[in-house]
């Protein structure tokens, strides 16, 4: 076993998540490489003492320079807002440091290209953390498709809803303002990149976005609440994704339906661990979908829990994420979803935008 030292730049939602996540990896998944905490890096010296204590990391800084630049920190997982993923994943591969970055990669698709481009060119690792692809079902749903489980694949129907601003009365924050914190920017690219880790790449959308409750308490909403596109995929597929901020009820709508010519999938992640699964096969008076539920024959699962039905939660998906960086790490070999895939998710965001805008179909490979 060997140890390897870990910065982490944010020590809020996400920071606490990939802390928790490196230092559960190596028992979880008996990892040859073993996560040391560094350095945590927060807005403010007194944040980031109180999230080295909380998270037990050996030191804490304000300043992201200092985590990028220090020699006992091996490899970096940037979890700040968008707007500050570029620099610090720039800095990082001109020092040789492997990169994991919290979706979606930067705040523009001008950024995600910078990002990837800079990855390229220093030949370090490189990973985007879209986590809820990982969940054992979500997996399982994968492997069904590519074994032509449900037959050729025909329509494909994704969503990525909330309601953490479905009420009007809700007060203006930073989520209300800019396009990278809007629906577009923090909610679709995580079914965008369902859609592409599903069904493969996408040829071409025709967008709609639109914000709904344009004013609220303490100021105007300068982003979006909701959003749809209709899509073709490369293979032939059609698909529909909705993607929303106010979908009344729903708290975690990361959903998909899709049809084949021998069957059809569904899955909920507000349900993680089951999976629906139809098979037309026998006779017509005994089919129906099945509700798989994910056990140890599962990927993934075992690590967890030896209980089939007993489940995995919204942890172990950032688990199973440091598994994959540190096994790319070890290997030198990409592991999925690298820079690359997170930028083919903005050049689609991209699209779809621009046909809100122009009220035409957008092909993708003009982005």
């Amino acid at each position: 076993m060997t140890e390897i030292g870990i910065g982490i730049c944010g020590g809020g939602y996400m920071g606490k998540a990939h802390a928790v996540a490196m230092s559960a990896v190596g028992a979880v998944f008996n990892t040859t490489l073993r996560p040391r905490l560094e350095m945590v890096c927060a807005s403010s010296a007194e944040s980031a003492e109180r999230y080295r204590c909380a998270y037990g990391f050996a030191r804490g800084t304000a300043d992201w320079r200092t985590l990028v630049e220090d020699p006992r920190v091996e490899a970096i997982v940037i979890a700040t807002p968008q707007e500050t993923h570029r620099k610090i994943a720039e800095a990082a591969f001109s020092l040789g440091k492997p990169v994991f970055c919290e979706k979606p990669l930067g705040a523009s698709i001008d950024d995600s290209a910078a990002m990837m481009a800079a990855a390229d060119a220093a030949d370090i690792v490189n990973m985007v953390g879209f986590n809820y692809v990982r969940t054992p079902a979500t997996q399982f749903a994968r492997q069904l498709i590519a074994e032509g489980a449900i037959g050729d694949i025909t329509w494909f129907r994704g969503e990525h809803t909330e309601d953490f601003y479905a009420d009007p009365s809700a007060p203006a924050t930073w989520r209300t303002t800019g396009v990278a914190n809007g629906t577009m920017g923090d909610l679709a690219p995580h079914m965008v990149n369902a859609a592409l880790a599903l069904m493969g790449p996408i040829a071409k959308v025709m967008g709609e976005v639109e914000t709904v409750h344009a004013e609220r308490p303490g100021g105007r909403v300068t982003n979006d609440d909701h959003a749809q596109l209709m899509c073709r995929f490369e293979n032939g597929a059609m698909g529909h994704m909705y993607f929303s901020r106010i979908s009344t009820g729903r708290k975690m709508g990361y959903a998909y339906e899709i049809t084949g010519t021998k069957g059809a999938i569904r899955f909920d992640q507000e349900d993680q661990n089951a999976l629906w699964l139809y098979r037309m096969e026998g006779p017509e008076a005994t089919r129906g979908f099945v509700k798989v539920l994910t056990g140890p024959a599962h990927p993934d699962y075992e690590a967890f829990c030896q209980g089939p039905g007993h489940g995995t939660g919204y942890q172990d998906q950032i688990i199973i994420e440091a598994r994959d960086f540190l096994r790319a790490i070890e290997s030198g070999s990409a592991q999925w979803p690298t820079f690359r895939d997170g930028h083919e998710v903005n050049r689609v965001i991209a699209a779809a935008l621009a046909s809100d805008a122009a009220k035409s179909w957008q092909d993708i490979n003009s982005f």
